[in-house]
């Protein structure tokens, strides 16, 4: 029954290599990237050679049936390949250019043998995710590559590892690239919906207050989008220049962006930061923020007290240092087009920003123990709140750009490797499809996506996929030697939090 079986999804499978053929191969989009032999890298891209900035990003994706190497090969062909920064070098003659070349997919998908009777499967596929971090990918070829891993897991049947250098793009161009190599699994021939965070219009009472209501609210608004800017600009110089984050149990010593990274993670309801959100009037994002604000606190309690790991909280005292200073370098995608239109500009050829289009705000995290575990949601609302009405991600990105216009290079790498350097962690939170989807004919079980090169011991990344959330963690295992419980306090945090919403109904 398993090999009838087997047999049927082969030929489904099979039948895709015709489908892409047609959707990809779009006359015009052939004709930009075969005229564009050449093009300089972008300052940005440069940026991501130096040698303390040298990221790559991860994508760690669980499939629901066996991965068949030779139908993603043939895919490939008519979808990343269509891509010019998939098929270029990267080549230094005075300045960096992308040089177009002929790929040879065999050196770019890669299926080790495995032994089918490992004792622990999961434990394979961390270790061989660690020891991916470990190495970067040869510049004699374009800088990314697939690990395809037969191998069944606890949450899935088979496990693929998508590695790309950050030069190619950050990570919201990456999704919309795997967005594009992918179609909704109940109609083979539509790309996946993403949802688009709609804004929110506030309603005011004008019928007695009329103008003079709304030039005040319209001043009051540009005053606290003015102070906002100015207090976090003020902060963002002062950590280039001196501000440091507490030592604490997640900071690590210099050298960080040099050390292979852990990658762990957990699948969750999405269902659970929804109900969240709509009780509490937040986003998922500010439900993200709040957990993970929770679950620090928690792991960080239990080290400054020297309880055991199984302890449970209400045998927990407060065991925190006051005034810890623990900010994140919280990524924000400055890119007027969405990741859909981003996958439509792979397929149509229709106008989209491609590249590294992002700028980062410092995110300070109340570490604390709260009565009330809903007070973690609240002030992680109330200091995004004041984050969106600023002004310093569009900073940052500006600033980047104009030291790297007028000091170079080197400058640029210098001042941005400080500033994270200043901080302890890095944090972001991205949408994923509203659908179930297929990779080449593969549905997804999980996505879980993070990078390791930059100088933090910490990285904490949010995806979420239908109905699922996976938080997953990229630390340095000295700084923080066991992920795996503090993944769980993460975990449990969203539970009390949850619990605590149904406790008051």
């Amino acid at each position: 029954m398993e090999s009838e079986k087997g047999a049927i999804l082969m030929r489904r499978i099979k039948q895709l290599p015709a489908i892409e053929t047609k959707r990809s191969c779009n006359g015009e989009n052939n004709k930009s990237t075969e005229t564009r032999e050449e093009e300089p890298l972008s300052p940005a891209a440069r940026l991501f050679h130096e040698p303390n900035f040298n990221v790559y990003i991860i994508a760690i994706i669980g499939f629901k049936t066996p991965i068949y190497p030779e139908v993603v090969k043939a895919n490939l062909v008519h979808t990343l390949l269509k891509h010019p920064r998939f098929s270029s070098l990267q080549v230094s003659d005075g300045d960096m250019k992308w040089v177009r070349i002929a790929v040879d997919l065999e050196k770019h998908v890669i299926v080790p043998e495995l032994n089918p009777n490992m004792d622990s499967p999961d434990k394979f596929v961390e270790d061989y995710v660690y020891n991916l971090s470990k190495t970067g990918i040869d510049k004699s070829q374009p800088l990314w590559d697939v690990h395809l891993l037969n191998v069944v897991t606890s949450d899935s049947e088979a496990v693929g590892i998508f590695r790309v250098h950050h030069s190619l793009g950050d990570g919201t161009s990456l999704m919309s690239l795997l967005l594009a190599c992918t179609r909704q699994i109940n109609h083979p021939e539509a790309l996946p919906t993403i949802p688009v965070m709609k804004k929110r219009r506030i309603q005011h009472n004008t019928k007695y207050y009329g103008v003079f209501w709304r030039v005040v609210v319209g001043f009051w608004s540009v005053f606290q989008l003015f102070w906002n800017s100015m207090v976090n600009i003020i902060m963002f110089m002062a950590t280039a220049l001196f501000l440091k984050d507490t030592d604490n149990p997640f900071k690590g010593p210099p050298g960080l962006e040099f050390t292979p990274r852990r990658f762990v993670h957990r699948t969750v309801s999405l269902d659970d930061f929804k109900l969240v959100k709509n009780e509490m009037n937040t986003t998922i994002n500010d439900v993200a923020l709040g957990i993970t604000q929770a679950g620090l606190s928690r792991y960080m309690n239990r080290i400054y007290g020297g309880s055991k790991k199984d302890e449970e909280p209400s045998e927990m005292k407060n065991n925190l240092p006051k005034n810890i200073r623990l900010r994140s370098a919280l990524l924000i995608n400055l890119r007027p087009s969405g990741i859909q239109a981003l996958a439509d500009m792979m397929e149509k050829d229709s106008k989209a920003k491609w590249g590294n289009w992002i700028g980062y705000v410092l995110l300070p995290f109340n570490i604390a123990i709260r009565d009330d575990p809903l007070d973690y949601v609240r002030e992680a609302k109330a200091i995004v709140d004041r984050k969106k009405h600023s002004l310093e991600a569009i900073f940052t990105f500006s600033i980047s750009e104009i030291v790297l216009k007028l000091f170079g290079i080197k400058a640029a790498s210098s001042i941005s490797h400080k500033i994270l350097s200043r901080t302890t962690m890095s944090f972001s939170n991205i949408v994923g499809p509203l659908e179930e989807i297929g990779y080449y004919g593969h549905p997804l079980a999980y996505l879980a996506a993070s990078s390791y090169g930059l100088p933090h011991a910490l990285m904490i990344n949010f995806q979420s996929y239908v109905d699922k959330m996976t938080i997953t963690l990229s630390v340095d295992e000295d700084t923080i030697p066991n992920p795996h419980q503090l993944c769980d306090d993460i975990v449990e945090s969203l539970k009390l939090i949850k619990e605590a919403i149904l406790g008051r109904r």
